[in-house]
């Protein structure tokens, strides 16, 4: 009799509690929709994806329907399983079977979080001319546990040095913003409130900003790639009784281009991450079709990570579901799987 290790049942909606990477361990909550699958078995899921892949024309939705329902670390022994019954690397046959927007998600899913940031990165810098949009999302929205953990695997994967490569790919004061991201120099939240620092903070991206004329970008590069995020939230409460302008109206008069995009990303993660996140995937279905890069790039890094509380804000903000709105604006297999990675109607 073959014993199978049975994960602890976590059902959808429930936070589940991880240890971050950094400083000391903390216990983070985690509010995904893509949890353990309860009787999971690799080796059939294996065969069933092996029959799948064979099958005239390729059954997708079998692969969708199992890929979509099992968390990383059972994708990978499903993986492995895989190889050990077909003597075949299962991703590249998920390459070879299945194309387009689908392929994206399906691969995409045989990454972990961090493996798919970094991959995501990379392909902004690579090639010709710089994806700004995709290196803005994926810098400026990454907490520093997450930062740390994609520099890693981005060593491992590419050989390269994540901070080499994006000085090499921007310029300016954009390059040194994220720069100071990617250096991971963020305080950890404290248990104490400094009033005194919070306000001047406050005090200080004042005056560097809207008080004088021009913009001494450093200060508020230093504030806002240093600080803790729960002290950053209070500092730009506090900075509306020095600025006629609250700090994202400030932005958007003192900088332009990238690096204000950059500094609006950041200010919106500190105040409501996953606002942030549910606004990006309403912008990519607000015509007919799908922004379909920004809406798998989403779907697939957070659905392990955070997407539960994502559905929630929008819904708030849209008056509608995020499963209609997807279901509205794609179709076939790709459909599926986001729907699927989605987890319930709301």
């Amino acid at each position: 009799m073959r014993l199978r290790r049975r994960p602890s049942g976590i059902t959808e909606g429930t936070a589940t509690l991880v240890r971050g990477f950094g400083n000391g361990s903390k216990i983070r909550p985690k509010y995904p929709t893509v949890v353990p699958f309860p009787d999971f078995d690799p080796d059939k899921d294996a065969a069933r994806i092996e029959t799948a892949i064979k099958t005239k024309g390729v059954d997708e939705q079998t692969i969708v329907d199992i890929l979509t329902k099992r968390s990383y670390p059972q994708r990978r022994e499903i993986a492995f399983a895989y190889e050990k019954r077909v003597k075949k690397d299962m991703i590249s046959a998920l390459k070879g079977a299945l194309s387009g927007s689908l392929e994206s998600v399906i691969l995409g899913l045989m990454k972990s979080t961090a493996q798919f940031d970094a991959t995501e990165i990379r392909a902004s810098m690579k090639g010709l001319g710089t994806d700004e949009e995709t290196l803005i999302e994926m810098v400026c929205s990454r907490s520093n546990d997450e930062l740390m953990e994609i520099k890693k695997v981005y060593k491992e994967l590419f050989k390269k040095d994540l901070a080499k490569d994006v000085a090499g790919d921007t310029s300016g004061n954009f390059a040194k913003l994220l720069l100071a991201l990617v250096e991971t120099k963020r305080d950890e939240p404290s248990s104490v409130v400094d009033y005194e620092k919070i306000d001047q903070d406050a005090r200080a991206l004042y005056e560097a900003g809207v008080k004088r004329k021009g913009t001494d970008v450093a200060t508020w590069i230093s504030i806002m790639s240093e600080r803790s995020v729960p002290h950053l939230q209070k500092v730009f409460e506090r900075y509306k009784s020095y600025s006629p302008y609250d700090m994202k109206e400030s932005i958007r008069k003192e900088v332009k281009g990238d690096l204000e995009k950059s500094f609006l990303t950041l200010v919106e993660c500190f105040e409501n991450k996953q606002l942030y996140f549910a606004s990006r995937l309403s912008d990519a279905m607000k015509s007919k079709g799908a922004k379909e890069k920004v809406v798998t790039r989403i779907m697939v890094s957070r659905c392990e990570v955070d997407l539960m509380k994502i559905r929630s804000e929008f819904k708030k903000q849209t008056g509608k579901s995020l499963y209609q709105t997807i279901a509205e604006h794609t179709k076939g297999d790709y459909q599926r799987a986001l729907l699927s990675l989605c987890g319930g109607d709301d």
